[in-house]
């Protein structure tokens, strides 16, 4: 617990880069489907809805980074992060376990291991353990 809390600024600037990655759905929407799904949706709506997807997560991404930075964020900004990445998760095994052969499984895998590193900070910062 000791190694998480001590490194947790480059935990949460690497952790806030991967995710920021998925600003590629903004820019790309079918592309970033395809590559993240295997699949894609057609149509404005899919448009407006997976580069909302896309902006939603890369701003996960930024407060991360942010929190890094700005030690009285960092609680709420790893909170909002996990809850975030747990939904994607739990989503994804719900309704989307045909795409887990996909680039989705990788990415849920990387999400599971951020949350868990998130949550054994948090449990630290609990406990008292001083904050870097």
């Amino acid at each position: 617990m000791n190694l998480i809390t001590a490194n947790m600024k480059w935990i949460m600037l690497v952790s806030g880069a991967l995710t920021c990655t998925m600003l590629y759905a903004a820019v790309a929407p079918q592309a970033a489907l395809r590559s993240t799904f295997g699949d894609s949706m057609e149509g404005p709506l899919a448009e407006i809805v997976v580069r909302n997807w896309g902006v939603l997560i890369a701003l996960v991404g930024v407060m991360l980074i942010y929190g890094a930075y700005h030690l009285p964020s960092r609680f709420l900004v790893l909170t909002v992060a996990g809850l975030s990445k747990l939904a994607f998760i739990g989503l994804v095994l719900t309704y989307g376990r045909q795409y887990l052969g996909h680039q989705v499984g990788l990415a849920i895998s990387i999400d599971l291991v951020m949350v868990v590193i998130f949550i054994v900070h948090l449990l630290g910062i609990r406990r008292g353990q001083a904050v870097t």
